[in-house]
């Protein structure tokens, strides 16, 4: 068969058979009687094995090592194959997600692309300074899209950058809730910790929506974190962790102030009290625990707290009897 048959059977073009004949891939069988070169089925055959293993993105020169080489195995240079396609659909996918990025910030011209642009590479770099330059300016003309903005925050290990990041997702207007949400079921704790963190200062419905689920979340850093933004918010399911806090001696003047605002919020001052009375009389509870709680009970007004102070001034324990009495001196002040 002649090099133009060849050509249109395979898919090959003449000039690329030309080419594989003088590497000494595929040299044609024979020649006509006016010099043409003339390929057998074996020679066809052969080169629909160049094709094949090409189509694998072996270079020519693996493809002649492969085909003529009788001690060639292939498990190694599939495996360099894996790596260097795995290599290079992570750089696609990290280009295609920029450039989604930057369609999300709908730019009106070039000058806004590469502002984007530049604003995306600042927050990737290593300079913490730089990085926190870049989620300050992020609420400009041309804003960074929420999604890079969350991915930043999630990862983001300085705490004055992740400061500015969730100061920039707060004010972005956008529903940046909903992919924070996936950082709170990540494998990491320190990626839940920084979902909740962000979650917390972003003020609409949705967030404080997470929040109240993140209530039940197995991580006790978010439940925590949670609850202390909950009752910020006057949300009354935050109650019995933040007494839990109290008890633990976690954050337990943050969760004391929290149950006092939630008191003076939602005139249920008495059943806070009263769950706060509840833990007092466990006896698993211990001495600093039950300091603790009659500390809280020094903000939360109302009869009950009163009469729980006044029945522990009496205590048994010294120190929960001085305190209940000192607080009933400054609550009677008032």
């Amino acid at each position: 068969m002649l090099i133009g048959d060849v050509a249109r059977r395979s898919g090959v073009s003449a000039r690329m058979l030309r080419h594989y004949d003088s590497l000494g891939l595929v040299r044609p069988t024979g020649r006509s009687g006016a010099g043409y070169r003339e390929y057998s089925c074996e020679d066809i055959r052969r080169i629909f094995h160049i094709e094949s293993l090409r189509s694998l993105g072996l270079s020519l020169r693996e493809v002649k090592r492969a085909l003529d080489d009788p001690d060639f195995t292939p498990s190694e240079l599939v495996d360099d194959l894996i790596r260097q396609t795995q290599e290079r659909i992570a750089a696609e996918t990290e280009l295609l997600t920029r450039l989604r990025r930057i369609g999300a910030a709908e730019p009106e011209g070039w000058e806004d692309v590469l502002q984007v642009v530049a604003l995306l590479q600042a927050l990737g770099a290593k300079s913490a300074g730089k990085r926190q330059r870049a989620a300050l300016s992020s609420a400009g003309e041309v804003p960074v899209p929420v999604e890079a903005l969350v991915e930043a925050v999630l990862s983001e290990t300085d705490p004055n950058v992740a400061g500015a990041l969730r100061w920039a997702l707060a004010r972005s207007g956008e529903d940046g809730s909903a992919l924070l949400a996936e950082g709170l079921v990540s494998p990491a704790a320190e990626v839940r910790k920084r979902a909740v963190q962000s979650i917390a200062e972003i003020p609409d419905g949705a967030a404080t929506a997470l929040l109240q689920d993140a209530l039940t979340n197995p991580d006790i850093v978010v439940r925590r974190y949670a609850a202390l933004a909950l009752g910020a918010r006057g949300v009354a399911d935050a109650v019995p962790t933040l007494i839990d806090m109290v008890v633990e001696g976690t954050n337990d003047v943050d969760a004391a102030d929290a149950l006092s605002a939630l008191a003076s919020r939602l005139g249920s001052a008495d059943q806070i009290a009263t769950r706060l009375v509840d833990r007092l009389a466990d006896r698993a509870v211990g001495p600093p625990a039950r300091q603790r709680l009659t500390q809280a009970l020094a903000d939360i007004p109302g009869t009950v707290a009163s009469r729980a102070l006044a029945d522990l001034s009496h205590d048994e324990d010294r120190a929960v009897a001085l305190t209940a009495a000192y607080v009933l001196r400054i609550r009677d002040g008032r």
